[in-house]
């Protein structure tokens, strides 16, 4: 217990910085993540989580894990639930505030594209060119969350190099610039060249070629797949045939997400706005309308319960909301026990096989689809320490406290001028 953290006793008052001792330790921490569901001690180092297990001073307490020293700082995690940091692979980057809402939702990496309030990016996740990819890199600096731009992945292969080369940590193929065959084949050409990620917002309007040509010309090469179910954007009305196979990563944008009475009500004016189209022409609501589709939605809920659709996302300020990943998600969890009972291996009173595949969709699984399951997606040695805790009673609604390598940057405050800190 951090309470009991003092000198001659839990603290190696010979230890200081030079030593392994931790910077900070999270104590009895209730630890809910892929690899299990655990309790445990988390020791952070240098911004790093650098030891889970027991902490305490060797010297007088045995199998030690981590060494408490002068260095260290003490956090209770008694009473809380602690995950890894989420991730949100969908997001445009229109405005810098969404850094904060992401992390009052318990996201600390966002995998974005866009300019600003520019008309292309309010569609498209997309950072074009160059001294697009700079700017927007200088912009994200000072936020406290990890962020990633993806380049548009259209075009011959030269260009969308170049888009790596500056910076682009993926690829975004959109049907707004041309979800074409060609466009399909040049990014996951450059993909396999360079060890980057790409994602595909496919073809609504078929107007390239239909669902099976889209799946050809990825010719078996991993992709990211957004919004499977077809709302968001994707072949209609056939889209949702992608889940099938092994080489397309299959994701969710939270709108659709868990499908309930209102769900279908508030998408067609989204979509219109988002997409730039005109409800005075009825060629732009027609489009909209194909994307629409109920049935889809509400598959879209049991395919996630399955284990189909591995990735939830929000789609933010373009139909999704940054700042409800984590809740949306949970929120189909609890849908789905309530339809349809207890998950193989669990009961009516222990949920943990329905919990790890859920608390995976927005940590370790899009970490693994964009390359970067090596630094975040999960509380392992050796990660960043971006770690949210939260009250059981407000679990997946509003985290407790929010960490960024370690450092707290986002938990419950009250008055700066108060006598107390809550």
């Amino acid at each position: 217990n951090a309470q009991f953290t003092r000198d001659h006793s839990y603290v190696n008052e010979k230890t200081g910085k030079k030593v392994e001792v931790m910077d900070l330790v999270i104590t009895n921490a209730l630890i809910v993540d892929y690899t299990g569901i655990y309790k445990a001690d988390i020791g952070i180092r240098d911004g790093l989580i650098a030891s889970i297990g027991k902490s305490g001073n060797p010297h007088l307490t045995s199998d030690v894990d981590m060494v408490v020293g002068i260095a260290t700082e003490a956090c209770s995690g008694e009473g809380k639930i602690f995950t890894a940091g989420g991730l949100d692979t969908h997001v445009h980057f229109l405005e810098p505030e969404i850094a904060e809402v992401a992390l009052d939702g318990g996201i600390t990496t966002i995998i974005a594209g866009g300019t600003g309030m520019n008309d292309g990016s309010k569609a498209t996740t997309v950072t074009p060119g160059k001294w697009w990819i700079k700017t927007q890199l200088q912009g994200a600096d000072g936020m406290p969350v990890n962020v990633g731009f993806l380049g548009k992945g259209q075009g011959l292969n030269e260009p969308i190099l170049e888009q790596i080369a500056a910076g682009a940590c993926g690829l975004k193929i959109h049907e707004d610039w041309g979800a074409t065959g060609h466009a399909i084949d040049s990014s996951l050409t450059v993909a396999d060249k360079t060890d980057i990620a790409v994602s595909i917002h496919t073809d609504t309007l078929n107007e390239s070629g239909f669902v099976e040509h889209t799946i050809a010309a990825m010719k078996g090469r991993v992709i990211h797949a957004y919004h499977t179910e077809g709302a968001g954007g994707g072949h209609a009305p056939d889209i949702l045939e992608t889940v099938k196979y092994s080489f397309c990563l299959p994701a969710s944008t939270n709108p659709t997400l868990p499908y309930t009475v209102n769900t279908i009500a508030e998408h067609l004016d989204m979509l219109m706005v988002c997409h730039h189209l005109n409800p005075k022409v009825p060629e732009d609501v027609a489009f909209a309308d194909s994307r629409i589709r109920a049935q889809t939605i509400a598959a879209e809920d049991l395919l996630h319960d399955m284990g189909a659709i591995s990735i939830t996302s929000s789609d933010t300020l373009a139909m999704g909301r940054i700042g409800e990943v984590a809740t949306r998600t949970f929120q189909i969890a609890d849908k789905m026990k309530a339809q349809f009972g207890a998950l193989k291996g669990d009961s009516e009173f222990s949920d943990n096989n329905r919990v790890k595949r859920y608390i995976s969709k927005y940590t370790i699984n899009p970490a693994i689809a964009h390359g970067v399951s090596d630094y975040v997606g999960s509380i392992e040695v050796g990660k960043l320490a971006d770690i949210v805790a939260w009250e059981p009673k407000f679990f997946g609604a509003k985290p407790y406290f929010v960490t960024k390598m370690g450092n707290i940057v986002r938990c419950l405050a009250g008055d700066p001028n108060a006598s107390i800190p809550t």
